[in-house]
């Protein structure tokens, strides 16, 4: 049974995991896209582009394939941990392989697959390389989304009650966004080129599976855990969270998946493209490398100290009643995005990121927290696939491909230092972001009507039932 109050070691287990986890989802999400342009897509011809995919397409399709992988992994895994009741194997060797696979990309090169492949077409040279990439980040994903999203995720609402969740999440974001700062302080050297992609992509693989070799230590199974005494095959637990039955007597957990799957697929509009867009449009927009003046630095620091209070006075809110903090927050998204979709200059990039981020990072903590408290005890593993399709399915194939499409209609170009014009993102793609934001007040206007309020079994009545 789940108890008020974490361990020390559970809370340092969870934010071990969780920044390493957010390590390698940041590696995939972020700089596997700028691999692309940068590593795979460099020095290569307009006749070599013109024979392949466009970089947007290939970072598209990418990320809708991993999506994929990652529900059906999560489905299959996450339904599996809960007949084998074993979350900790299945978190520390998926760490450990997940690791593993992220380092193997610093063996993808252009003349690696011409070589294995025996290549010689420039145009076949660069689509083979760019399917390899592809086929490697769903190897990557079935790793990720075995340890992290099924076992890992399913592991957390074991052991937490409602009572901690809204806590717990609130510092999982700050854990998920050291891990991307983390991610992307080292990121920025194979950015510029000044540490190659094959050292990062394997120091970060190491670090990634010495987490997992110490999960073999640290992770506990929750003692006395809640199981449902519902006897059932694995196929049919496999297909529980689509059952009409389940649907309705769980409404409220689809429409917070709903609501926070609006908000995700806004938000994968443009966030895999987003550090392509700062190196190749908004940077040399603002004067270059000159960009980060006294004046630009004060705004960071002003816009990141509202951030912080902005995050902690509406989460005051929402621990006393969700919707004083969910309706905010659902305002401020597409505001910010809006602002961020009329101009490339840094100060307008910066206070227009204030509401977008302040929004999705409180919608986040607050659905990710009812989500947990509305999952059916018992069944924390079977509803993770479900979580999956909301939360990365359809964000991931939508979004990305909604940037995809902006992008394109905006044809904003630039030429590499050979003089061949690729194309690159536009802050088009943020309307389109502020525009599917919008449709996040259709599940929440439902979601507030029913109430976030969930009676919690104490130690006592769980096993009397």
């Amino acid at each position: 049974m789940a108890k008020e109050k974490l361990s020390k070691r559970n809370w340092f287990t969870i934010c071990l995991f969780s920044f390493m986890g957010g390590v390698a989802w940041n590696v995939e999400n972020m700089y596997f896209n700028t691999f692309l342009y940068n590593s795979v897509y460099a020095n290569t011809s307009s006749a070599a582009q013109a024979g392949s995919m466009a970089p947007t397409t290939a970072i598209s399709r990418m990320v809708a394939l991993s999506a994929i992988a990652a529900v059906v992994t999560t489905f299959i895994m996450g339904t599996l941990s809960d007949k084998l009741k074993n979350r900790r194997l299945f978190i520390s060797v998926g760490y450990i392989f997940w690791g593993v696979v992220t380092g193997m990309f610093g063996l993808i090169t252009k003349e690696n697959v011409a070589g294995l492949l025996h290549l010689t077409d420039e145009a076949k040279i660069l689509t083979a390389t760019v399917w390899v990439v592809i086929i490697m980040d769903i190897i990557m994903t079935f790793m990720g989304s075995t340890s992290n999203d099924a076992a890992f995720n399913a592991w957390v609402t074991d052991i937490t009650t409602p009572k901690i969740r809204p806590i717990l999440e609130t510092v999982l974001q700050v854990v998920v966004f050291a891990s991307a700062g983390a991610v992307m302080g080292v990121g920025s050297f194979a950015q510029a080129g000044k540490v190659s992609y094959q050292s990062f992509f394997i120091i970060l693989g190491i670090v990634v599976s010495l987490c997992g070799i110490a999960g073999l230590f640290l992770i506990r199974e929750p003692e006395n855990r809640i199981v449902s005494e519902e006897k059932s095959s694995y196929w049919a637990d496999l297909f529980y969270g689509f059952k009409p039955s389940a649907i309705k007597e769980n409404s409220r957990l689809y429409l917070t998946l709903f609501a926070i799957g609006f908000a995700t697929v806004a938000y994968q509009v443009f966030f895999p493209y987003l550090l392509v867009y700062l190196q190749y449009v908004v940077i040399p927009a603002n004067g270059g490398d000159k960009f980060l003046t006294p004046s630009v630095i004060v705004t960071a620091v002003i816009v990141v100290a509202l951030l912080v209070a902005g995050v902690v006075i509406l989460l005051k809110l929402g621990n006393k009643n969700k919707t004083f903090c969910l309706v905010p927050s659902a305002i401020f998204m597409p505001i910010g995005l809006f602002l961020l979709s009329t101009s490339t200059n840094i100060k307008v990039v910066l206070i227009g990121i204030l509401p977008a981020a302040l929004g999705f990072v409180l919608m986040t903590i607050q659905l990710n927290a009812a989500i947990k408290d509305f999952i059916p005890v018992g069944k924390a593993g079977l509803f993770q696939g479900i979580r999956m399709i909301f939360v990365v399915l359809i964000p991931m194939i939508a979004g990305p491909y909604l940037g995809d499409l902006a992008c394109r209609n905006s044809a904003v170009t630039y030429k590499n230092e050979y003089g061949v014009e690729t194309l690159v993102p536009s802050s088009n793609m943020f309307l389109y972001a502020a525009i599917v934001a919008l449709f996040v007040f259709v599940p929440l206007f439902f979601l507030i009507k029913k109430g976030f309020k969930v009676e919690e079994l104490n130690a006592n009545e769980a096993e009397s039932e």
